[in-house]
């Protein structure tokens, strides 16, 4: 390589290398989460892509309120579901008199069963919040008394669902929410 090209490929290696650099270390951490070199966790960067704040959430469907109870003997179980389209959400609040074994979760439209997403699991004796459907589908919770007497498991909720399914020992039933 003769003298004058020199410079140039110096500079094109240099600035290569950077680039390079600059995207191992901010890049990917910062838009993909992605941090090999933990720099980006470091400068509080790791993810910033996947934050998304949003104050405001225009649903187009008209709101609906529910109120249910659910009697459960020991070792009984219930779960009840609601219909909701991606991005809408719902205001709820279930209690019972007792600790029961909980499961906030949701099925998309046209999944297995078997591949339902868990958002909230334990054992409470009740539970307040808001939740928006990542996905069309439905979403709810399974209920079980693990106790040794009857417990009354009651919800409510406030949102954009069309429909609720309870699924109990006495089999499914799908009521339409107006």
């Amino acid at each position: 390589m003769n003298d004058e090209r020199k410079p140039i490929f110096l500079t094109l290696v240099v600035s290569l290398f950077a680039g390079v650099l600059a995207t191992v270390l901010f890049v990917l951490p910062a838009e993909y989460g992605i941090d090999p070199l933990g720099v980006g966790e470091t400068l509080g960067i790791k993810g910033m892509s996947g934050v998304s704040v949003s104050a405001l959430s225009i649903s187009t469907g008209q709101s609906s309120d529910d109120a249910v109870e659910f009697p459960l003997m020991p070792f009984e179980s219930v779960e009840y579901k609601y219909e909701l389209e991606a991005g809408q959400g719902m205001l709820f609040s279930w209690s019972a008199e007792e600790e029961v074994l909980f499961d906030l979760h949701s099925e998309e439209v046209g999944s297995d069963p078997e591949d339902a997403v868990s958002f909230s699991v334990g054992r409470a004796a009740g539970e307040s919040g808001t939740y928006v459907a990542p996905y069309a589908g439905i979403h709810g919770w399974f209920w079980e008394n693990r106790g040794e007497r009857e417990v009354t498991v009651r919800l409510q909720t406030s949102g954009f669902y069309t429909a609720s399914i309870t699924y109990s020992s006495a089999g499914e039933f799908r009521r339409e929410i107006d």
